[in-house]
């Protein structure tokens, strides 16, 4: 059994942050029509191409179901708006007001249909004077905030390292569909979920907020230690680089015992992790000799017998390989009809009554036009010819 085997959405989305969203819910059992244009979602085009198939696409696109649309012709209307009369969630990313031309605005459906959550996932929201601007997750990067914080002191602007601007989006899109999917069960209506990927940023700055508030100081990039936490941080081995959590007093006697530095313990300039924080340059460099007297193996041995938080800084290959990461399947390897054997992250959600399951990969452009027509509008094949004749279907 999965959680959602009921639930249907129909999926307006495309590149990302909608797709990650709808992705996560066809793991947990929901039916997610994809519909697209005749030049398909275009992140299908992405690199990197397996024989003509994009990775990029099939990473975020299992599990789904695609038909193809042409919205701006009313047949093409008219026929989505029976597959939205199945359904229980619609979800877009297009800028604000395209929807609105086409007369498929949260107003307009919600007059029609009462009971759909229409979810609306933009760069910068329904509202604002920056909402009919368009967004990438790059934009969205800078100006939240995110990549002033990110990178080493005095080097030039570094983006994260994955596309958290959409990805943070699609995650707050779940939790909001979620919310009003329970809602609903209680009073019987749908809602508007609207979510801005520059909101979203903002909600992950941590104590960033925080730290320019009390302070004043307005943060910025700091490498790879913590803000707040000393020692917190990474640190090169003779053979590589590891990150320890030494986040209490506790744990930095320990530190310093199986460094052989006790003599740190009681120096006036760590005693505490304020100080050790604002002293942090001298101790760095006391680190920085003493880990690199040893391998990488040597030190995470010592640590972890400690009871010291550390770990290795791992390339995609050694995380893929990880005894943990294989543990937990992780990595699921799915059968692809052209591109063969494909390895992707499986979901990271562990249900013990109702375990997400990644049913297919994703869809070819328009695979399921007819199946989707046929179940869900009970069109017959001569309507279905006669649409794809006048180029209102593929």
């Amino acid at each position: 059994m999965t959680a959602l085997k009921n639930i249907r959405i129909i999926d307006l989305t495309r590149v990302l942050a909608g797709p990650f969203a709808t992705m996560t819910f066809a793991d947990l059992g929901a039916e997610v029509v994809k519909v697209e244009p005749f030049e398909g979602d275009e992140a299908r085009n992405f690199g990197p191409l397996k024989d003509g198939i994009s990775g990029y696409f099939e990473n975020v696109n299992r599990g789904k179901k695609s038909i193809v649309i042409n919205l701006k012709d009313p047949i093409g209307k008219e026929i989505l708006l029976n597959l939205i009369k199945t359904s229980d969630i619609l979800i877009e990313n297009f800028r604000p007001g395209v929807m609105k031309k086409l007369g498929l605005d949260y107003d307009s459906l919600h007059q029609k249909f009462p009971k759909l959550i229409y979810a609306a996932c933009s760069g910068f929201g329904q509202t604002g004077p920056y909402s009919e601007k368009g967004a990438y997750d790059m934009i969205i990067q800078g100006m939240g905030g995110i990549v002033s914080i990110t990178g080493e002191p005095d080097r030039p602007p570094v983006r994260v390292g994955v596309s958290i601007g959409d990805i943070a989006a699609a995650l707050y899109s779940c939790i909001g569909i979620l919310v009003a999917l329970l809602t609903r069960n209680q009073t019987g209506k749908g809602q508007l979920v609207d979510i801005s990927m520059m909101d979203c940023q903002i909600a992950l700055l941590e104590n960033a907020i925080a730290r320019y508030d009390m302070t004043g100081i307005i943060p910025s990039p700091l490498g790879a230690r913590h803000p707040s936490i000393t020692p917190f941080q990474a640190l090169q081995t003779k053979n590589g680089w590891i990150m320890i959590a030494a986040g209490n007093n506790n744990l930095w006697k320990k530190l310093c015992q199986v460094l052989n530095l006790e003599i740190l313990i009681n120096d006036d300039r760590f005693k505490d992790n304020n100080l050790r924080t604002l002293n942090h340059q001298e101790l760095d460099a006391i680190l920085a000799k003493r880990f690199k007297t040893e391998s990488t193996e040597i030190w995470l041995k010592r640590l972890s017998e400690a009871n010291i938080p550390a770990g290795p800084i791992q390339n995609i290959k050694e995380v893929m390989e990880d005894p943990q990461v294989k543990a937990r399947k992780m990595i699921t390897e799915i059968l692809h009809p052209i591109a063969g054997p494909l390895r992707i992250a499986s979901s990271p959600l562990n249900l013990s009554e109702t375990p997400p399951h990644i049913e297919s990969p994703a869809p070819a452009l328009g695979q399921h036009t007819n199946l989707i027509l046929k179940q869900l509008i009970n069109a017959d094949d001569q309507e279905i010819s006669k649409w794809r004749d006048n180029s209102i279907i593929f």
